[in-house]
């Protein structure tokens, strides 16, 4: 009896995966035969962290395997990333995501993209297809997976998501005013923010690099701290390596094959967001004349290029479809429109002008994927500059190091040459010529620091001209549109930090990324005891806040999960941010000068009285530690978190970038949370010595797998939350012993 249950159970799963799979298409057995035999070519070893080491015989076999890892441990996350680079994720969420996916449709086509596919080379094509027939061959094999849309993968997919930065140059597009400008009227609902969300400083985004030259470090070898903040989760960590050469660790964009921030056996590499003015708008004086829809250029009219664009969303009733006439002029699309400013003239043909905005900026997904990858397999300072000149790296800084020594900063990827007398922070004139973009700054002509004589360089999504010190660039030699930005507190921390010593290792490397120092506190605090100090004693304030400013004057500006102090500042500093209206978005240091500045003592006097009547109402107590307050919780394997003050959570002595932690937390409350859980921020550290060999260390936020029943969901979180970096395993002598399963895809 048990023989023919078990047997029925088994025919009745092997039935279900068998609709599974044909609900899902089922490839023919001529492509399953490919993919076996190509899974036969690769072997993964997962570590005791487990962390994937993807070997292939080719570099398109490593391509197959390891995307293949990466659907094992998140799937979900691939097929996110994609429904967001090809502007499908209506399909899986609705109505809400309908102007997302037609900002991402108006510049990405997927006919163009498969244009690409086939114009490109050999070797890029090849990989290509490996990343598409690992995701198909890992759906084959997991039938009980059920992608939200995407049942099948295409080569010319990875073309829509070439450069792994964690939101794109699209995405600074307004949404809202491309709904006006294309829905006439803003009446679909788009996600909402939650109110306590909109009232809090948002954490600045970006991430620190650092590289040590062999001259500042204990045995002469150079060093490369690679520290993304992003949001949680948002990539994984694994190694690449083939027969071919290939040989790359680090943190990889999930659904990306290539490593984004990483290193191999000789050089390493850290992308940092950058500051540059490379997205330009565009006013375009559109004519209308009967049906015929012309832009004004110089003395002519040319006709604007229209195209109908239908995004699909999802209803409780099945799939609709939304149609939209986009219009794109030789700058790039129209996104939004200014008033009205012709006129109709009844006698003649109608004729109508209005101004429409166009927006330009880089699109060369063939050249940023080759870029992205080629990087990878760079093992000198001239193979990695070599794959500069591509100048597709659009939206980041780079900080190199490599087994030679050289250290270097290369500020953006991609600026073009453009006319000074114009201001490009704002729409310049489209039917003029001398609004046109030159040709992309070459590296020499652009911001670059390569092993300057102080020893060190860096940099945290400030500008360009403290990135080594005195050896920096000077800034008056560069053109305004090559950075927007200003100093931030991180860069401030970062010169205290790499001008303390000569003597650098890789551990002495992680203390500085996790130094507690708060330069933002250190300038602020003291104006605001000064206030406390000159009041005078029949204000209620003055014994109100006597603890607390006696805290407050003891404070070494330190953060620790144990400080009262901590506690005390970051909500104070969070009111008077609020109370003075600055922007939420800033990192510079003016935002900093109008709190300490243009502030009354009286204001912040009244700031640190509500704060800690805050920290009352919500912890019992206004002199509560920072660690009870600061927590990180990972409770599911969703993409956005759910947070509960009654679920297990650790606590995270690091604050916020905000106030110049190198060590980054972006925390904060949620409804029904009293206690702030982070979101973003150090989402992976490294830290890498290069020589003969590589010595690394580095941790990843929570875990490896995005599933909760998996051992490596969390268990880096408590190492995570302290700056207890593991070893990495980057050789394999290293992974005896620390060897959990080595397998073939599709085992």
């Amino acid at each position: 009896m048990r023989r023919l249950l078990r047997t029925f159970i088994l025919g009745a799963a092997l039935a279900s995966a068998a609709n599974i799979a044909s609900a899902q298409s089922a490839p023919a057995l001529s492509e399953v035969a490919a993919w076996q035999q190509q899974a036969q070519r690769v072997t993964i070893t997962r570590d005791d962290w487990g962390i994937a080491h993807v070997h292939g015989k080719t570099d398109a076999d490593a391509v197959f395997g390891m995307i293949y890892a990466q659907a094992e441990d998140d799937f979900n996350r691939i097929e996110t990333n994609y429904l967001n680079s090809m502007g499908r994720l209506a399909e899986a969420e609705g109505e809400t995501a309908i102007y997302q996916d037609l900002r991402m449709k108006l510049f990405v086509d997927p006919d163009d993209m498969k244009s690409e596919y086939e114009k490109s080379p050999a070797w890029l094509k090849a990989l290509m297809n490996g990343w598409a027939d690992g995701l198909n061959f890992y759906l084959h094999k997991h039938p009980a997976v059920k992608p939200r849309v995407i049942k099948r993968f295409e080569p010319w997919m990875p073309l829509t998501f070439s450069e792994g930065s964690i939101g794109g140059d699209i995405e600074s597009i307004n949404l809202r005013e491309l709904e006006k400008f294309y829905g006439k009227a803003v009446t679909t609902p788009m996600k909402q923010v939650a109110s306590n969300e909109l009232s809090y400083p948002k954490e600045p985004s970006g991430s620190n690099g650092i590289a040590i030259a062999p001259s500042h470090t204990a045995n002469g070898k150079a060093l490369l701290l690679i520290n993304p903040h992003t949001s949680f989760f948002f990539r994984s960590e694994l190694q690449m390596t083939s027969d071919e050469g290939l040989n790359a660790y680090g943190a990889v964009t999930w659904g990306q094959f290539f490593i984004y921030q990483g290193f191999n056996d000789r050089a390493g590499w850290m992308h940092t967001s950058s500051g540059v003015d490379n997205i330009d708008e565009y006013t375009e004086s559109t004519v209308t004349r009967g049906k015929a829809l012309n832009y004004e250029y110089g003395n002519e009219e040319r006709p604007m290029k229209i195209r109908k664009i239908v995004v699909a969303y999802k209803t409780k009733n099945g799939m609709a479809q939304k149609e939209f006439e986009t219009y794109r002029t030789h700058h790039g699309p129209i996104v939004r429109a200014e008033p009205l400013v012709g006129f109709s003239n009844p006698t003649i043909p109608p004729i109508v002008k209005r101004l429409w905005i166009s927006v330009r900026l880089m699109e060369e997904p063939l050249k940023a994927l080759t870029q992205s990858f080629s990087r990878t397999k760079a093992k000198n300072y001239a193979e990695f500059r070599k794959t500069l000149d591509l100048h597709t790296n659009s939206s980041n800084n780079t900080i190199y190091a490599d087994a030679d020594g050289v250290t270097a900063y290369f500020h953006a990827n991609f600026i073009p040459k453009r006319d000074t007398q114009f201001d490009w922070t704002k729409p310049v004139p489209g039917n003029i010529a001398a609004t046109e973009w030159g040709a992309p700054m070459s590296i020499d002509e652009s911001p670059l620091v390569v092993s300057p004589k102080n020893g060190w360089l860096y940099n945290s999504n400030n500008w360009p001209y403290s990135a080594a010190g005195e050896d920096s660039p000077k800034r008056g030699i560069f053109p305004k549109y090559v950075e927007d930005g200003v100093e931030n507190p991180r860069g401030i921390h970062a010169i205290r930090v790499l001008s303390a010593r000569k003597d650098f290792t890789v551990d002495t490397l992680v203390d500085a990324a996790y130094d507690s120092y708060l330069p933002a506190f250190a300038d602020l605090i003291p104006t605001l005891i000064k206030a406390w100090d000159d009041a005078e004693a029949p204000n209620p304030l003055k014994a109100k806040l006597a603890d607390q400013v006696k805290a407050l004057r003891d404070w070494d500006y330190r953060w620790a999960a144990s400080s009262v102090p901590t506690s005390l500042a970051v909500f104070w500093g969070e009111e008077i941010w609020r109370g003075t209206r600055v922007n939420p978005d800033d990192e510079n240091l003016t935002a900093y000068d109008v709190i300490r500045d243009k502030t009354s003592g009286q204001q912040k006097l009244e700031a640190l009285a509500t704060a800690s009547d805050k920290l009352a109402a919500d912890f019992g107590k206004w002199n509560t530690q920072w660690g009870d307050i600061n927590r990180f919780q990972r409770l599911t394997g969703d993409i956005v978190q759910p947070f509960n003050d009654a679920g297990l959570s650790i606590p995270v002595p690091f604050a916020s970038a905000r106030w110049g932690s190198l060590a980054s937390f972006g925390a904060r409350p949620y409804p029904q949370t009293k206690k702030w859980y982070g979101t973003s921020g150090n989402s992976f550290v490294a830290a890498v010595e290069f020589g003969d060999k590589v010595r690394a260390r580095a941790v990843t936020a929570g875990g490896e797998s995005g599933d909760p029943k998996s051992p490596h969901f969390n268990d880096q979180a408590q190492r995570y939350s302290v700056g207890n970096l593991r070893d990495v395993y980057f050789y394999p002598e290293q992974l005896q012993g620390h060897t959990k399963r080595q397998y073939s895809p599709g085992q």
